[in-house]
């Protein structure tokens, strides 16, 4: 046993003896706490979720067909969705997990081959910033976000305003990987000036695995979304450049951001 654990062990049972109500105050605060910023994202989310439905709900008609992204914040939006499902005839799946959630309020699920256009793709985003630019992928489904999100007209970030960054990379940067390449993969990323870390027990709905890239410099999007993807072995990355935002609802406690991209014009 090492000094610093016997010592670390003393000292808190010390403290435990001396002050027990302390200790159970600043537990309880502590988990009061978390409680709270949990709940406050939770509404900034929902509220991101509405702003997105009064944006594009005037834009739906029968024929209409929405992309869905993956994700808490989308969660939020499915659920608004389904409220207006009557105005709209179908919706495309970026995940097994969205495809449920969509199909269990009533709203019927595309593939996305049986798909002949998509109006919109809505869906949050770990990092967002001015340019409409993303980080994806915290919830591993960056590679069909991407694809539904290539396939529509239109894409709608919503997120909490905590998401807005001056530049990409703060948030580590997920690489989905064919399994075998694994090793290879991070070495190419380790010359790009990341540090991968293998997101351990996690596969994707298409069965391969993620690299998580801390301490990227992402100067230039676009430009290292293609050379990452240029790696043999990567599938996608999380760098949302060349599918940037068109549109984002950012919540803050003051109300909504509306940020439009002005390098992502709607065709």
């Amino acid at each position: 046993m090492s000094p610093e654990f016997s010592l670390h062990n003393f000292l808190t049972c010390q403290q435990f003896l001396n002050h027990p109500q302390d200790i159970t105050v600043r537990c309880c605060a502590t988990s009061q706490t978390r409680r709270f910023i949990s709940h406050s994202q939770d509404e900034l989310k929902q509220k991101a979720a509405e702003a997105a439905i009064s944006y594009i709900a005037p834009k739906l008609d029968r024929k209409s067909i929405v992309g869905v992204g993956t994700g808490s914040t989308a969660n939020c939006f499915i659920d608004e969705l389904a409220k207006i499902r009557h105005t709209f005839d179908a919706a495309v799946a970026s995940s097994e997990a969205t495809q449920q959630r969509l199909a269990a309020h009533g709203i019927t699920v595309l593939d996305l081959n049986a798909t002949p256009h998509l109006d919109v793709y809505v869906d949050g985003a770990d990092e967002i910033d001015a340019l409409g630019n993303m980080i994806k992928g915290g919830g591993a489904a960056l590679t069909r976000e991407k694809i539904v999100s290539s396939a529509a007209n239109e894409f709608v970030c919503i997120a909490d305003d905590s998401k807005l960054v001056t530049r990409l990379g703060t948030f580590p940067l997920p690489v989905e990987v064919i399994p075998m390449a694994r090793s290879l993969v991070a070495r190419a990323l380790v010359q790009l000036g990341g540090q991968p870390i293998w997101r351990e027990g996690v596969t994707t709905d298409n069965g391969n695995i993620i690299l998580d890239v801390h301490n990227l410099k992402i100067e230039q999007p676009l430009e290292m979304e293609r050379r990452i993807n240029d790696i043999a072995g990567v599938v996608c990355n999380g760098i949302f450049a060349q599918q940037a935002a068109h549109v984002a609802f950012l919540a803050g406690k003051n109300g909504i951001t509306n940020l439009h991209s002005s390098a992502a014009e709607v065709p």
